[in-house]
């Protein structure tokens, strides 16, 4: 006979409302966001209470038990995160952030890099083919992140190492997908057709401000302007048909803060109408550079509450949130790349870093790639970037976020500043959820 109470809800729930009063519950171990109808609402809460319910025998306890709302009282969810931890060292995933060259067309008023080295070496393209072939047979997942500098000033490198990366993949049956950051003065309709036929499928793109605002912070390396030739590429892209995801990335400090509803405006005008196109803002952090001292960053407190101020805005406008940020919520994925033993950043030259922001901090400089594909590693450098989580920290084991981020979504922030690097949807999941649902209603409409 089944004891009383034998389910109870999960210690990774979150909760917010729907705007006509409806509930959305949240789980961070399942990736689970659904929402529940007004009139569903106090069964859902009732359920949810810490006393749980004996049976799942209405279609809303089954719901709340299928998406991981509700748990079998004898499960141990503390041993649940903990193998999620674990999953992070499969060896069968492989994440690589090429830096096709360290070389930058711009130069951006809070840039870290220092732009020391240029295009990928003869020898380190020759390392990295070697080691997916080398690793191909054993892989069921290869993600590559092209990086810089400017990845697209070495277009031709792109070209050569996917064309490799998606054969390996044909022919080992390899789950193959591409990112790419850039700056966007390169993505010519042309070059993204070229792109998206490497299977480059997402992308961000950095807009600080409508024209004057924009060209003051992120202009040429000889001083010139990049607004409009940014903006009349990504309005091309718009004509190119195929599925894509185009993070345009607004960051922001005190300089730009009050413009940033005035680009709001000029972005609806292009882009509320297609859902390809998602907004992200983020707070300029000093990260190092010639003017790390005088870059104007806004307190933390201000920094959380404009990014989501500023994405309901642009909601509020018909325009989309990134898709990065429901993906953000998904299990270990606020871990950060830095964190994960899977993964590797490479630089031009061959030099193994495990973070893109602090290049030259000795504990990044984890080892170098050869021409054979052999790796010379440091793991106990390696070990400070992915032990320093939730491994040590009480607080993050009993946290309802822990199997989203593990404590990791910034090990660099843990070392520099003694605190925990608490991602922004967590401190503001309520408004975080509700404008998910929201983005999701907009999409539907579409």
């Amino acid at each position: 006979m089944e004891n009383k109470n034998t389910y109870i809800p999960s210690k990774f729930n979150a909760l917010s409302k729907t705007d006509d009063g409806g509930v959305i519950l949240y789980n961070s171990y399942t990736g689970a966001i659904v929402d529940f109808l007004p009139e569903e609402k106090e069964e859902v809460m009732t359920s949810l209470k810490r006393t749980g319910t004996s049976e799942l025998n209405t279609e809303v306890k089954k719901a709340l038990f299928d998406n991981g709302y509700l748990v079998p009282g004898h499960v141990d969810e503390k041993k649940r995160a903990q193998y999620l931890h674990q999953s992070m060292h499969r060896t069968d995933m492989l994440h690589l952030i090429l830096m096709t060259t360290e070389q930058c067309n711009f130069r951006c008023t809070y840039c870290y890099e220092t732009f020391a080295r240029g295009k990928m070496t003869d020898e380190t393209k020759s390392g990295v083919k070697a080691l997916v072939k080398e690793r191909a047979s054993t892989l069921n997942n290869l993600h590559i992140s092209w990086f810089g500098g400017e990845p697209l000033l070495e277009l031709g490198i792109i070209e050569e190492l996917s064309n490799t990366f998606m054969q390996e993949a044909k022919e080992n049956k390899i789950d193959y997908s591409a990112d790419i950051v850039t700056n966007g003065f390169f993505l010519t309709k042309e070059v993204f057709e070229k792109l998206l036929s490497w299977e480059v499928r997402q992308y961000m793109v950095t807009i600080d401000g409508v024209q004057a605002v924009h060209d003051s912070r992120r202009h040429m390396a000889g001083g010139q302007g990049t607004f409009e030739r940014i903006v009349e590429n990504l309005k091309a892209i718009r004509d190119v048909d195929g599925q894509f995801d185009m993070t345009i990335r607004v960051n922001f400090d005190e300089d730009n803060l009050r413009e940033t509803g005035e680009l709001i405006q000029f972005l609806k005008d292009y882009f509320a109408d297609d859902k390809r196109f998602g907004l992200f803002f983020r707070p300029v952090g000093r990260w190092g550079g010639e003017h790390n001292d005088e870059i104007p960053t806004c307190t933390h407190i201000t920094a959380n509450k404009k990014i989501w101020e500023f994405t309901e805005t642009a909601m509020d406008e018909g325009l989309s949130m990134s898709n990065m940020i429901t993906g953000a919520l998904m299990p270990t994925a606020s871990v950060c790349y830095a964190a994960k033993p899977n993964a590797m950043v490479i630089g031009s030259d061959g030099q193994l870093y495990k973070c893109t922001t602090v290049l030259d901090e000795e504990v990044n400089h984890v080892g170098h790639i050869h021409a054979d594909g052999t790796m010379d590693l440091d793991y106990d450098k390696i070990a400070s970037w992915v032990m320093s989580g939730e491994e040590t920290d009480s607080v993050c084991q009993s946290c309802f976020y822990r199997p989203v981020c593990q404590g990791n979504h910034c090990p660099w922030y843990r070392v520099v500043s003694g605190e925990r690097p608490c991602p922004s949807e967590k401190k503001n999941i309520k408004k975080v959820l509700n404008l998910v649902w929201r983005n999701s209603l907009q999409k539907e409409t579409v």
